[in-house]
This record gives C-alpha cells, structure tokens and sequence, in this order.
C-alpha cells in the first residue's frame, strides 16, 4: 500500500538507470527479428494494395462465421469478411480464377438462400498504388522533418531531444510492422492510418518525459550532487504514474474496440485498426521510457560540463572516503594510545615506603 501512495506521489525510486541496460539489449533483439521478419516473410498486405475479387449478397440472417465457415473449404478461410451497411455481407479475396469466382458466388448465394444472380462479383485493382506509396512516405518525412524542428525549438535548443524522438519513432515503427510481419496481420488502409496515430502518440508520451527533465535540469550541478542520468531518473519516476494513467485510459478503449467490434460483431475494419493501435500504444509507452530517454542521457553525459561534473563527483566522494578513513584510523589510533596509558597507570610497580625516624 505505501508503494502505491508513493508512486500516486511521485515519490516512487525505480532504479532506471539498471533497467536501462536489459532494455537496450531488449530493443536490439526485437528489432533484428522485426527487420528479418520483414526481409524474410514481407508484410500481409490487403486487396487494396495487391488488388483482388470481391463478392456481395444482401441477406439479413448471414453472419460473418457462418460466411467463413461455407467458404471454408474453398480456402478463403482467411478472406476479408464485412457486414456493410444493414444487410450486406462483403467478401474480398485475393484474385481468383474464373472458375473459382463463379464457385464462390455459388456458394453465397446457397448461404444467403437467394439465386446465384443475387450476388454480385468484382474484380478490385489496388486502389493503393505506388503513388501513394510514395506520396505517403514522403509526407512521413517531412513530418519526422517539423517534429525535430519542434522539439527543438520547444526545449531551448536542445537537439539531442529531438534525436531522441526521431530514434524512438523509428523504434515504434519497425517494432509495429515486425509484429504484423511476424503474425502475418493484414495490413490495410486501416493500418497506415492507425500507425500514423501511433507516431503522434508516441511522441506525445516523450514529449512529456522531456518537460519534466527540462524542470529538473536546474538541479545538476555539484552542489546537490546529481549528474545528468540522476536527474533523468528522478523525473522518469516523478512522470511514471502519468505515463501509466494515460496508458490505461488509452488503451482501455481500443482492447473495448478490439473484443466487442471485432471478435464480438465481427467487424474486421475494427480489428485491422485497433489491432495497430494496441501495439503501436503498447511499444509508445515503452519507448519513451526506455529509448528516448537513454538515448538523450547518453548524448548529454558526453558534454564537457557534465564530464567534469562526473569527475569532480567522483573525486569528492573518493576525498570523503579518505577522509574518513583517515578519521576512523585517527580515533583507533587515540583509543590504542588511550588504553596504554591506562594499562600504565594501573600496572606501575609500587612505590617505596619512606622510613620513618625511630
């Protein structure tokens, strides 16, 4: 209970600085099996990057598992399956032939209990092409471009803050598309749009780690004996609880978005999109925490200044160490001295008896 009140107070004293060195070799790791995931197996892109066949009925009794399970057996068990609108269901699959097209417009039709011509089928050209691609990644730069021009300007100049955001966005990113990688998750649309709320979150949650430092700051020096990394580990415990509620209250909502709209309602536009959006705000919170602010640390204690405060830190405590022992050996000392002079005085041999005078 008091650890509690202590972390509601901000009074909390976690041992970042520790952590800091599992979390490293931590990010490493999952970052080489994102990128191998990603240049091994690629992404699971949809029908509207590659292109595909689509396939509608109108029918106010068929659901989404029941579509599934009657395609089943035609292998598009794993076909993009929507509720549009009321009454219409949507399958999209990748590009068939026209035996198999007419196969599965059979098929639907006998689930829906309507005739064959009821069903209408399409053939999708990407409607994501290469310029967009392009279009995309070059707005993506220019945006990383104006938020290190933000952070800059906003924390007086200090373009290591900056640094470390573009290094924990780039961490979010590559993280976020290893995991669609590796559990092959469809990438959409949908997708882009979630990690594209991915990246303002993530800065937004370093962003408040960074005014913390910049009130903290202050308190470097000699004087009150705190370096660099000291600093940066109070303030990530002064903003712990911060970070964690707004988390939650993140979270909570996109978990209720994920469990009732997709796996509930079968709405699978849902899961496309809050699927990205638990792990982009999963790997935000830990970024922020565990790459921002160890980037920006180390960059900082390489600065003259906070060299020679380490050093003269460090000199102080190894003075204060020798001076007390040199104190502890002045008291031994005296003490020995002290209880000679006592053995002395009480084993002395005895003094003669004068002789009186018959």
């Amino acid at each position: 209970m008091k650890s509690i009140v202590r972390l509601y107070r901000g009074e909390n004293d976690i041992n970042f600085r520790t952590a800091w060195k599992w979390s490293v070799r931590i990010s490493a790791l999952v970052l080489v099996v994102s990128v191998a995931s990603l240049a091994l197996r690629g992404l699971n892109l949809g029908i509207d990057f590659e292109g595909g066949a689509s396939w509608e009925v109108k029918s106010a009794e068929l659901t989404v598992e029941r579509t599934r399970d009657g395609l089943g057996p035609m292998g598009l068990s794993e076909a993009k399956i929507q509720i549009v609108g009321a009454d219409t269901v949507r399958v999209q699959a990748p590009s068939e032939s026209q035996e198999t097209q007419d196969e599965v417009r059979q098929a639907l039709a006998d689930l829906a209990g309507v005739p064959v011509g009821d069903v209408g089928v399409s053939n999708v050209g990407p409607t994501w092409g290469g310029e967009i691609t392009v279009a995309a990644i070059r707005a993506l730069i220019v945006f990383l471009i104006a938020i290190l021009g933000y952070v800059t300007l906003t924390f007086r100049g200090e373009w290591k803050m900056a640094v470390g955001v573009l290094v924990s966005v780039i961490h979010d990113v590559i993280i976020s598309l290893g995991v669609y990688s590796i559990f092959a998750f469809e990438v959409t649309p949908a997708t882009v749009i979630a990690f594209l709320t991915i990246l303002g979150y993530s800065i937004y949650d370093t962003v408040v780690v960074y005014d913390k430092v910049q009130e903290n700051v202050g308190r470097v020096g000699f004087a009150s004996r705190m370096t660099y990394t000291d600093m940066m580990n109070l303030s990530l415990n002064q903003v712990l609880l911060r970070s964690i509620n707004t988390s939650v209250t993140s979270v909570l909502p996109v978990l209720s978005m994920l469990v009732v709209g997709a796996f509930i309602l079968g709405a699978v536009t849902l899961q496309e999109f809050a699927i990205a959006l638990t792990v982009g705000l999963a790997v935000g919170v830990y970024s922020s925490v565990f790459v921002a602010a160890p980037v920006v640390t180390w960059f900082k204690e390489r600065e003259p200044r906070n060299v020679a405060l380490r050093e003269r830190l460090a000199g102080a405590k190894n003075g204060d160490t020798a001076e007390a022992g040199g104190r502890a050996e002045a008291m031994t000392a005296s003490a020995a001295a002290s209880a000679t002079t006592y053995a002395h005085s009480t084993n002395h041999p005895p003094r003669p008896r004068k002789k009186t005078k018959k």
